[in-house]
C-alpha cells in the first residue's frame, strides 16, 4: 500500500465495493430515491478516486464505469485517473484503466496525448495479456495521431508468434487504416501474408474479416487478390471464413464478370454439401444478388429458399422470405412458385415474418394486379392487429403513389379504396390519405366527379367525426367537396354535411376548412341561381368535356351512358336551384354559423364572418325582390349577382401540382456563390450607412454622408433626382464593379405551363368471386382485357415529384486507402520511398525504415501470379520505363496528398487465373 497515511487506509477499509453499489441501487426504487443514492455515491467516488492507493482508485473507477455504462453518468472528469491506472504494474488495475478509457475517451480529449507512450510500452510487452489490453483499447479510441505513432508497433505484432496477439493486431488494422491511410503502405504486405495462415483459423478469420470490410467500400482495388480468396474458398472448412469470402466475391463479381465463371460452380457445391444454414443462406444471397445470370445456380438457390420457407424454425422462414425478396427483381417466377407460402405468412404469429411477406407482396405489384392485391391486403388489414394493419395501409399507399400513381389505371377505384381505408377501425394514416385525395383531385380532372361522391360519403357519416385519426381525411373530403362542388348533383346535401352539429367535435384547424368549403358551396349555389345561363350550363359541360358520352349520376354512384334521345338531366339539375332552395340554404347557413361569429379562434371567426356577410347580403336582396315580383329586374343586374360573379371568377381557377424541386430549378447567375459571397456585402456597402431611425421606415431612406463627403453628397442629392442619365451611368458602373451580385440582364421566356401526360395504357379489369380464389390467383401475372375507357390523363411534372436524391460521396479516407492498396499491389512502394522524405512526419519515417528492414521480397512470389496490363500513370508522359518509375511515383504521391487518386483513370489489373 502506497504511502498515503490515514486517509488511504480508511478509504480502503470502509470503501463500498462495486457489489455494494449495485445492491444499493437495486434497493432504491427508480425515481427520486435512486437518483439521490447515485448522487451520494458519485460524491464518494470523487473523493475516493483522488486517493494515492491504487486499489482504492481502481475500485472507485470500477463503480464510475458501471454508472457511466448503465445510467449515463458523465465520467470525462476522471480521464486522467484512468490514464494513471493504465500505467499500474498490477494487471487488474491496468485492465480497469483500459476499460474506462475505451468506454469514455473521445478524440477531443487532451489527455489522450498522455496515453501514447503507455500504449507503445504495452504493445511491445512480453506479457500477451497486456498487449491484448492495449490493442483492444486502441481499436476503440484510435485517432490519427495514435495510428501514425503506433503503426510500427502494430506492424511488428502482425508477425507475432502468439496467435491471439496476431489476431487482435489484424483486427485493429481496420481502425488504424481508417484513421491513417498511409499505414496501408506499411502493413498491407504483411496483412496479405496472413491470408496464407491456413494453420491458424482465428488469424485467417480476422484477416478475411478486415478484407471484407475494406472491399465493401472500394472493391476494385482488391481484384488482384482474387486468387488468394479463391484458394480460401476451395480449401477452408470454417463456415464463418467462407461467409466472409462469399461477401467479398459478391462485391468483386460486379466489377469483373469473368470472375463469376470461376466461382459460381464452387458456390453451388458449397450450397449442396454444407449443412450449416448460415453458409447456405450466404451462398443463396450471393447467387441471387451477383450471379443471377446463371440459371442453374438460381434454380438451386430457389430450391434452398423453398426449404427455408417450409422449415418450422421461425428464423429460417424469415431468411427464406428475405432470399425470395432478393430473387424477385430478376426472377419473378420464383415468387410465383411460392405464392401460397407468401400469402400464408401474412397471418404468421411472428411480426418480422409478416413484414417480410408484406414487402415481398408489394414488390410484385404492377398495373395488372394492383386491384387484386389491394383487395387481399384490405382483407388481411381488417383482421390484423392495429400495428400491422397500419403497416399494410402504409405499404399500399406508398406503392400506389410510386412515380406519381404510375400503376393506377382506374382512379375511380383508387379514390374509393382510399375511402375504404379511412373506414377501417384501426386506420392511423389520415395524413397520407388526405394528401393523396387532394393530390389526385389536382392532377386527374377525370376523377373529380367520383372524388366528390367519395367526399360526400365521408362527410355525411357522423361516426367518423369522433375518431381523431380520421380528422385529416375529413379535412380533405371537405376541401374536395367545396373545390369541385360543380360536379355534385345535390350541393344542398353537401352543405348540410358541412354544417351538421357534430362538426363541433373537430379541431379548429379542420373546422376552418369546413367553413371555407361552405363559402365555396354557397357561392356556387348563388351563382347557379342568379346566373343560370353561366352556372348550370358551365357545370354540366364539365361532364361532357371530361368524359365524352358519359355523365355522372350520384344516385347510381357510377358513370352511366347518356341516352342522347332523352337528355333531360340538364333540366333536372336546373330545377335544383330554385328560389325556395336558395332561401332554405341561406337560412341554414345563417342559423348554423351565427354562434361561431364570436369564436375565440381567429381563423374560424374570420371565415365565419365572410360566409355570413355573403349570406346576409344575398338574403336581403332576394327577399326584397321576392316582395316585388311584378317589378323584379333581371337577376344579372343585381348587386349580389355582380359580387357573386367576381367571387366565382376568383374560385374558378383550378389548383395544380407544384414540383418539390421547383425552387431548385431557378438558375443561379454565373459566378454567384450564395454560401460565400454574402460575407462581402459589408465591405461593398461600407460607404452607405442607413440611419437606425430610418431603417424600418416606409418612406425613402436617407443616406448619411461619410466623413469628408458631406458637402459633395448634399450637392448630389438634387442632381440624382434630376439627372436620370447620370444615375444610369452610376448604376452601370456599379454593375460593372460588382456584377457578381446582379441577376443576368437577359430574361428568358417563361416555360410552357403545359405538362406532359403520363403513360396512357388501356384500363384493365378482372373481378374475382371470393377471397380464397383471389388469394390463390392474385400474384399470377396476367393481362386484363382491355376496357373501352382509357386511362385518365395525370398531370405529371417533368423530372418526377420527389426531392433530389443526394449522392453519397466516397469518404476521402477510403480513396486514400484504395490508392495505397493499389500502389502496394502494383509494386510502386519502392518509388514512393525514394521520393523526398522531408515533408514526412517522424512516425511515418520510422514506419518506412522498419518496413525496409523487415520486408525482404515477401510479395515476389505472389506478384508472379499477376499481370499488370496497361498501367496508366496519371501524368501520361511518354517517357522511358525508368523515367516512369522515378517520376510517376512522385507525382502520384504528391497528388494523393492533395486529394486522392481518381480510380477511373487506371486500368483494371486481371489476375492470371481469370485469363
Amino acid at each position: 500500500m502506497s504511502g498515503g497515511g490515514g486517509p488511504s487506509l480508511m478509504d480502503s477499509l470502509f470503501q463500498r465495493t462495486l457489489d455494494d453499489l449495485i445492491k444499493g441501487i437495486r434497493l432504491h426504487l427508480p425515481g427520486a430515491a435512486q437518483s439521490s443514492f447515485i448522487s451520494k455515491s458519485l460524491d464518494e467516488i470523487r473523493r475516493e478516486i483522488k486517493s494515492t492507493d491504487s486499489q482504492t482508485k481502481s475500485t472507485a473507477l470500477q463503480k464510475l464505469t458501471y454508472l457511466h455504462s448503465l445510467h449515463g453518468i458523465d465520467m470525462s472528469w476522471a480521464a486522467f485517473h484512468a490514464v494513471e491506472l493504465t500505467s499500474s504494474p498490477s494487471f487488474l488495475h491496468k485492465k480497469t484503466g483500459y476499460l474506462a478509457a475505451s468506454l469514455s475517451f473521445r478524440p477531443s480529449m487532451d489527455v489522450l496525448l498522455l496515453l501514447t507512450n503507455q500504449l507503445r510500452k504495452d504493445l511491445s510487452s512480453t506479457n500477451q495479456h497486456e498487449a491484448s489490453l492495449a490493442l483492444e483499447c486502441l481499436s476503440v479510441i484510435c485517432t490519427p495521431d495514435f495510428a501514425r505513432d503506433l503503426t510500427p508497433d502494430i506492424f511488428t505484432l502482425l508477425s507475432s508468434g502468439k496467435n491471439s496477439i496476431r489476431k487482435k493486431a489484424i483486427a485493429c488494422l481496420l481502425m488504424v487504416f481508417s484513421q491513417y491511410p498511409d499505414a496501408v503502405r506499411v502493413c498491407f504486405k504483411r496483412l496479405v501474408d496472413n491470408l496464407e495462415s491456413a494453420d491458424n483459423v482465428q488469424t485467417l478469420a480476422a484477416t478475411v474479416g478486415v478484407f471484407c470490410e475494406l472491399a465493401s467500400k472500394e472493391p476494385r482495388s482488391y481484384i488482384p487478390l482474387a486468387p488468394e480468396f479463391y484458394r480460401i474458398l476451395v480449401d477452408s472448412r470454417n463456415n464463418w471464413v467462407l461467409i466472409k469470402v462469399l461477401k467479398i466475391f459478391a462485391h468483386l463479381a460486379k466489377l469483373e464478370p469473368r470472375l463469376a465463371k470461376k466461382v459460381v460452380e464452387l458456390i453451388c457445391d458449397h450450397m449442396k454439401q454444407s449443412e450449416a444454414k448460415s453458409l447456405v443462406f450466404e451462398c443463396v444471397r450471393t447467387i441471387v444478388s451477383s450471379f443471377y445470370e446463371y440459371e442453374f445456380a438460381v434454380k438451386l438457390a430457389v430450391v434452398k429458399i423453398r426449404e427455408f420457407l417450409l422449415d418450422s424454425d421461425l428464423n429460417l422462414r424469415y431468411l427464406g422470405l428475405q432470399g425470395l425478396l432478393l430473387v424477385a427483381p430478376n426472377h419473378l417466377w420464383a415468387v410465383l412458385e411460392n405464392k401460397e407460402v407468401v400469402i400464408k405468412s401474412l397471418s404468421d404469429v411472428d411480426r418480422n415474418i409478416k413484414l417480410e411477406a408484406l414487402r415481398l407482396v408489394m414488390s410484385m405489384v404492377s398495373d395488372d394486379n394492383v386491384v387484386e392485391i389491394c383487395r387481399v391486403l384490405i382483407g388481411y388489414a381488417l383482421k390484423s392487429d392495429p400495428e400491422f394493419c397500419n403497416e399494410i395501409l402504409r405499404s399500399m399507399l406508398s406503392t400506389c403513389y410510386r412515380n406519381v400513381y404510375e400503376i393506377i389505371i382506374d382512379f375511380d377505384w383508387y379514390v374509393s379504396l382510399l375511402a375504404e381505408m379511412a373506414r377501417i377501425p384501426h386506420c392511423q394514416n389520415g395524413e397520407e390519405i388526405e394528401f393523396q385525395l387532394i393530390d389526385i383531385g389536382m392532377r386527374v380532372k377525370a376523377v373529380r366527379p367520383e372524388l366528390v361522391r367519395v367526399g360526400r360519403g365521408l362527410l355525411i357519416d357522423p361516426a367518423l367525426l369522433g375518431s381523431p385519426f380520421i380528422h385529416r381525411i375529413l379535412s380533405a373530403a371537405a376541401w374536395v367537396s367545396g373545390e369541385y362542388v360543380k360536379f355534385s348533383r345535390n350541393p344542398f346535401e353537401i352543405m348540410e354535411a358541412l354544417l351538421q352539429p357534430r362538426t363541433n367535435l373537430l379541431p379548429p384547424s379542420i373546422r376552418s376548412v369546413y367553413i371555407h368549403s361552405t363559402f365555396k358551396v354557397l357561392s356556387f349555389f348563388l351563382h347557379s341561381f342568379l346566373l343560370p345561363g353561366k352556372g348550370v350550363n358551365s357545370s354540366l359541360s364539365n361532364f361532357v368535356d371530361i368524359e365524352p358520352g358519359f355523365t355522372y349520376s350520384e344516385s347510381e354512384q357510377e358513370f352511366t351512358e347518356i341516352d342522347h334521345a332523352t337528355s333531360s338531366s340538364g333540366l333536372n339539375k336546373r330545377d335544383t336551384f330554385t328560389q325556395e332552395a336558395v332561401v332554405n340554404m341561406l337560412t341554414l347557413v345563417i342559423t348554423s354559423l351565427t354562434p361561431l361569429a364570436e369564436s375565440h379562434d381567429v381563423e374560424i371567426q374570420e371565415r365565419v364572418r365572410n360566409v355570413l356577410g355573403l349570406a346576409q347580403l344575398a338574403q336581403q336582396e332576394i327577399s326584397c325582390n321576392h316582395d316585388q315580383k311584378e317589378k323584379m329586374v333581371d337577376k344579372v343586374d343585381l348587386k349580389t349577382s355582380i359580387i357573386i360573379r367576381l367571387i366565382n371568377d376568383a374560385l374558378s381557377e383550378d389548383f395544380g401540382p407544384v414540383s418539390f424541386s421547383a425552387q431548385e430549378r431557378v438558375p443561379v447567375p454565373n459566378g454567384l456563390v450564395l454560401e460565400e459571397n454574402l460575407s462581402k456585402l459589408d465591405s461593398l456597402c461600407a460607404d452607405v450607412q442607413l440611419s437606425i431611425s430610418e431603417s424600418f421606415s416606409l418612406v425613402k431612406p436617407i443616406l448619411l454622408p461619410t466623413d469628408g463627403d458631406s458637402i459633395s453628397n448634399q450637392q448630389n442629392e438634387e442632381e440624382s433626382e434630376t439627372s436620370p442619365a447620370e444615375s444610369m451611368s452610376l448604376l452601370a458602373e456599379h454593375r460593372k464593379r460588382h456584377g457578381l451580385f446582379y441577376l443576368p440582364s437577359d430574361h428568358n421566356k417563361n416555360a410552357s405551363s403545359s405538362f406532359p401526360p403520363a403513360n396512357d395504357p388501356n384500363q384493365r379489369d378482372n373481378d374475382v368471386e371470393d377471397l380464397v380464389k383471389l388469394t390463390e390467383e392474385s400474384l399470377v401475372l396476367k393481362r386484363k382485357p382491355s376496357s373501352s375507357r382509357p386511362r385518365p390523363v395525370v398531370v405529371k411534372l417533368d423530372e418526377g415529384e420527389r426531392l433530389p436524391i443526394t449522392v453519397k460521396k466516397t469518404d476521402e479516407n477510403d480513396d486514400l486507402i484504395s490508392g495505397a492498396v493499389r500502389d502496394v499491389l502494383l509494386g510502386n512502394e519502392a518509388s514512393l520511398r525514394s521520393s523526398n522524405p522531408s515533408g514526412r512526419r517522424k512516425g511515418e519515417s520510422h514506419s518506412k525504415d522498419k518496413v525496409e528492414n523487415s520486408e525482404t521480397g515477401n510479395l515476389s512470389k505472389r506478384r508472379s501470379k499477376h499481370r499488370n496490363h496497361g498501367k496508366n500513370v496519371e501524368d501520361k508522359e511518354e517517357n522511358s520505363e525508368k523515367s516512369k518509375k522515378k517520376s510517376g511515383g512522385r507525382h502520384k504521391a504528391r497528388r494523393r496528398a492533395d486529394g486522392g487518386i481518381d480510380v477511373a483513370v487506371q486500368k483494371q489489373v486481371i489476375p492470371d487465373f481469370l485469363l
